[in-house]
This record gives C-alpha cells, sequence and structure tokens, in this order.
C-alpha cells in the first residue's frame, strides 16, 4: 500500500499547490514529504513538480500520473468497501459536491440515516456551485454530486432528476401567509430578500420577472439561503427556496414557505449523478440508492 500512499500524497500536494499545506494536512513533516517526492520522481525518471517561490504546480508528467492515481485511488477504495462486504460490513468513504440548499437539512437527515445503518462509512460534503460540481467529480474529488439546475452535463451521468417548484418564505405572520399558493405579482408587491445573481432561483425569478409589467422591490441580496430566511423573521420581507433547502414538517421558528403559482415561475430540477464512465464504490453506490428512494418518494 506505500504505492497507494504516496499517490494520495502527490495528489494531496497538487490540490494545495504548495508541500507545506499538504503536509499539514496528510499529518506529516513537509521535510518527510518533499523527500517522498523526491524519490518516487527519482524512481519514475521524472518531475513532477515545478518548484516556485509560491510553491508547486504540476509538470505535464505531473499531470499526467496525477490523472492516472486519481481514478488508481477510487478503484482501491472501491475494492476496499467491496472486501469489507465479504466481511460483512460496509465500510467505505462517500464524497458529495452539493449546491447550498441540500446542505441546511437534507444531507444532515441523509447522511445520518445512512451512518445509522453503517456506521463504518464516513463523509465528506462540499458546497459547490453548478460546474463546480461537475469539476469536482471529473477530478475525483467527488463520487456525487446533488445540484440544482445544472450549468451542463457532458461529463454528468444523471441517476434521477426531480422537480423543484421555487417557494416563497416569509415570516407566519405576513398578509400572504394566509394563502395555499402565491402569485408572483403579489410578491413582488413586497420587500424582498433576493439570491444573489449566480445562484439559479435567482435566475429563475429574474426570467420571470422581464415577462411581467410588476417591479421587484429588491432591499438585500445574499448568497446564503439560511440568512434570507432568518431576515423574514425580522421584518415583512419575502426570500425565495426550493423545497429540498427548507425543514420538513411544522417549523417553529415563525417562518413559513408558499409555492408560487407555477404560471408565474418555471420549476426547477434537483439532479443527482456521478461521473460518466465511472464505477461507483459500493458505500456511495448505497448511499446514491437510498437519495434516489427518498428523493423520489417526496417529489416525484
Amino acid at each position: 500500500m506505500r504505492f497507494q500512499t504516496t499517490l494520495k500524497y502527490i495528489d494531496a500536494v497538487a490540490r494545495t499547490g504548495s508541500i507545506r499545506r499538504a503536509a499539514d494536512t496528510l499529518s506529516i513533516t513537509s521535510t518527510a514529504l518533499n523527500r517522498r517526492i523526491l524519490a518516487f520522481e527519482e524512481e519514475l525518471g521524472a518531475e513532477l513538480f515545478e518548484r516556485m517561490s509560491t510553491g508547486v504546480r504540476l509538470s505535464a508528467a505531473g499531470e499526467l500520473l496525477v490523472q492516472s492515481a486519481r481514478g488508481q485511488i477510487g478503484e482501491m477504495e472501491r475494492l476496499k468497501a467491496q472486501l469489507a462486504d465479504l466481511k460483512g460490513e460496509r465500510r467505505g468513504h462517500v464524497s458529495i459536491a452539493c449546491s447550498q440548499a441540500m446542505l441546511p437539512y437534507f444531507f444532515p437527515e441523509q447522511i445520518a440515516a445512512y451512518r445509522a445503518q453503517h456506521p463504518l462509512v464516513t463523509f465528506n460534503v462540499m458546497q459547490r456551485d453548478r460546474a463546480a460540481a461537475e469539476e469536482a467529480l471529473v477530478d475525483h474529488s467527488a463520487d456525487l454530486a446533488l445540484v440544482f439546475e445544472p450549468a451542463q452535463l457532458s461529463d454528468f451521468d444523471v441517476l434521477l432528476a426531480v422537480d423543484q417548484p421555487v417557494h416563497a418564505v416569509m415570516a407566519a405572520s405576513h398578509p400572504l401567509a394566509r394563502q395555499e399558493v402565491v402569485r408572483l405579482r403579489e410578491c413582488f408587491g413586497y420587500p424582498l430578500i433576493m439570491p444573489a445573481r449566480n445562484i439559479s432561483v435567482r435566475g429563475l425569478i429574474d426570467a420571470a420577472a422581464r415577462r411581467s409589467s410588476a417591479r421587484m422591490k429588491v432591499m438585500v441580496e445574499s448568497d446564503n439561503f439560511e440568512f434570507m430566511r432568518n431576515l423574514t423573521r425580522s421584518e415583512e420581507i419575502i426570500a425565495f427556496q426550493i423545497p429540498v433547502g427548507l425543514p420538513s414538517g411544522d417549523w417553529e421558528d415563525g417562518t413559513v414557505s408558499r409555492p408560487i403559482d407555477r404560471r408565474d415561475l418555471a420549476v426547477g430540477r434537483i439532479y443527482l449523478g456521478h461521473l460518466k464512465g465511472r464505477v461507483m464504490p459500493v458505500a456511495v453506490a448505497g448511499f446514491a440508492r437510498q437519495i434516489q428512494q427518498v428523493l423520489a418518494e417526496r417529489y416525484e
């Protein structure tokens, strides 16, 4: 396994662009890490990194090695999980890249449920926008991606896609909270706190606003949905979110959500997927099946 360990070390240096920072994450000394890389370069007969005053960057040979190494590391993790299954255990690691909406409620709930059955499985959950989530799949830093309205799907093998209508979020005392469904022009009659322009929900609302004669009263913008929902508790202002990003059941914080009439606002979709052509490790495949079942039951 020494060869695999060396590959992981090289991958860590490539990701951080620094031997010192990589050594800190690997809990070894930078001197020991540098010696390990130099010895490997000598054995390989090629320099993997260009040393600079500000750090290191991959050489052409290094790019080839790291691309191959990430595939080998993933395959080894899959093999370990399969061998553990032969012993009646479910080990492994699941790395997820996801939109911000999945973080407050959905993934904490789902990871806790999966680990209750498979406590030896570890997780890494990273907030990534649509394009960055696909990049994480390509460079093998993520096994799965769950994103809202992805920018492109060229390297994305879709396991499931489900609709997500946009909801208006407001205080329970807000005048619109008495309605089961709200019209977008009604929301535009109140002060709004809007997602930042790089967030997909904002794109859907802006597109609808361009088709409407009503003008938006945007008072606050933010890239944090929890901040936006909490602000609705303090003043008569409306925020927006998709259902997967909202708590289930009765809310006890004084806020509510109401779906926006689908005649006014296009429905978005969340996509669960992995890298095309990559065989999912056992633990990853098991967690993906759980996510597929839950999303299908809730939203299909």
